[in-house]
């Protein structure tokens, strides 16, 4: 069930901007502009498919030449005579690629995993962007919350200043209890502005990821916590996340332009056909059509160093896979560990409120009775303060947990 959370802002106004994290997550996908410059990567290697896939097709090239002063030798009588004259050429020209060793393909489907590989570039860019999202929002409703506690142990500082001041009026206590329990006050104060400030931070933060003027006055909805099954996620982790999905489509492109790399080595088959025009002393027309071989026999040792580089790049892409695979493995397991404490801290830190607060009742009650020091006063209400604060961290921090394990596994909502 959804309840409401007040931000406790200077600039509040009856009327405050609901936001809810759907929202907030809708916007900044929207909005952020790596998520645009991504969309537009796919779009560009989509282009390189199309470029690899012309190879397949017949190739017309359509060439001309005029020259106006052209010299001609002519030999006649057994001597040579020269004439001047203009000239014109012009051919066309069609070559279809027959055979290639797999080049043309292999090329092509290494550009179709680069598509793919950039889709799931956009959608890490996206599935972090929701996650850096969610703890914004998460920061924002942690620091709200403790605005409130804040702005109680303020009313619990001034009301402790209240009696120790009528105490020393009254000459139960001396002017030190007074004068303890006004800066314990202003550090309470001072406490509160911090917290203000970051909130003020998180909520400037959370309107530049959506592309929005930041409106401080903003009413925040709190959701259901996550729940998470932990039993298999490490395995939704390896089969899902976007990121190892992404080497693992990247090991296969890389194979993919080595095979290719290594086929330019066998040269092609192509099938020609021409036709020339000549029009210089004489008009005349050509046509050709047949087959052509061309082998690379010499390529100043291009061809060499370009499969040994394709040869290391399919290589440090796979210690690239095993490394991201050991690195979620390892950031899962500290995750999952951490999980399973703030779950215990949650437990003590809700059992330390109790007991902390029938403390602090106790010891303020033989405090106005002068059978307690302001020392034992301040003590108490600093451990009642503590440990609200504390089990609101362990909260945030339980939140935060459980948003990174589902960016891990490729959540994007």
């Amino acid at each position: 069930m959804k309840k409401t959370v007040i931000l406790f802002l200077s600039c509040f106004t009856l009327y405050a901007k609901t936001l809810t994290l759907d929202g907030c997550i809708e916007a900044t996908l929207q909005n952020h502009p790596d998520i645009k410059k991504l969309s537009l990567g796919t779009l560009q290697s989509g282009s390189l498919v199309d470029v690899a896939k012309a190879d397949y097709l017949p190739q017309l090239n359509l060439s001309a030449q005029y020259n106006p002063h052209n010299t001609f030798t002519m030999p006649q009588n057994g001597t040579f005579n020269t004439i001047e004259d203009d000239n014109f050429i012009a051919e066309a020209k069609v070559t279809q690629k027959i055979y290639d060793f797999s080049k043309t393909t292999s090329t092509i489907e290494a550009y179709e995993k680069n598509k793919n590989i950039a889709t799931l570039s956009l959608e890490e860019a996206k599935a972090l962007l929701v996650f850096s999202v969610k703890n914004l929002y998460n920061k924002a409703l942690f620091q709200t919350k403790a605005l409130e506690t804040r702005q109680k142990d303020i009313e619990t500082k001034e009301e402790l200043y209240k009696q120790a001041e009528a105490l020393v009026r009254e000459g139960l206590k001396t002017k030190a209890d007074a004068t303890s329990m006004l800066s314990a006050l202003y550090n309470a104060k001072d406490a509160y502005a911090t917290t203000k400030a970051e909130l003020h931070k998180a909520i400037a933060t959370l309107f530049l990821y959506m592309g929005e003027e930041a409106d401080f006055g903003v009413t925040l909805q709190e959701s259901a916590p996550t729940t998470l099954q932990s039993a298999n996620t490490l395995d939704t982790i390896f089969a899902k996340n976007f990121s190892l999905l992404g080497l693992n489509e990247q090991i296969t492109r890389d194979t993919l332009l080595y095979n290719a790399s290594k086929a330019a080595n066998y040269g092609s088959v192509d099938a020609v056909a021409s036709y020339t025009y000549q029009d210089s002393l004489n008009e005349y027309d050509t046509s050709m059509v047949g087959i052509g071989i061309n082998i690379p026999l010499y390529s100043g040792g291009r061809l060499s160093a370009q499969n040994e580089y394709t040869r290391i790049e399919k290589e440090r892409t796979k210690e690239s896979y095993r490394a991201k695979k050991l690195q979620l493995e390892e950031q899962t397991l500290t995750l999952l560990a951490d999980l399973e404490r703030y779950k215990a801290t949650i437990e003590a830190k809700e059992a330390l409120i109790d007991s902390s607060l029938a403390t602090k009742e106790v010891v303020e009650a033989r405090y106005k009775e002068g059978l307690s020091t302001y020392i034992e006063v301040l003590d108490a209400a600093t451990t009642h303060l503590q440990a609200r604060l504390g089990l609101l961290e362990a909260r945030f921090a339980l939140q935060n947990i459980k948003n990174n394990l589902e960016y891990l596994q490729g959540e994007k909502k």
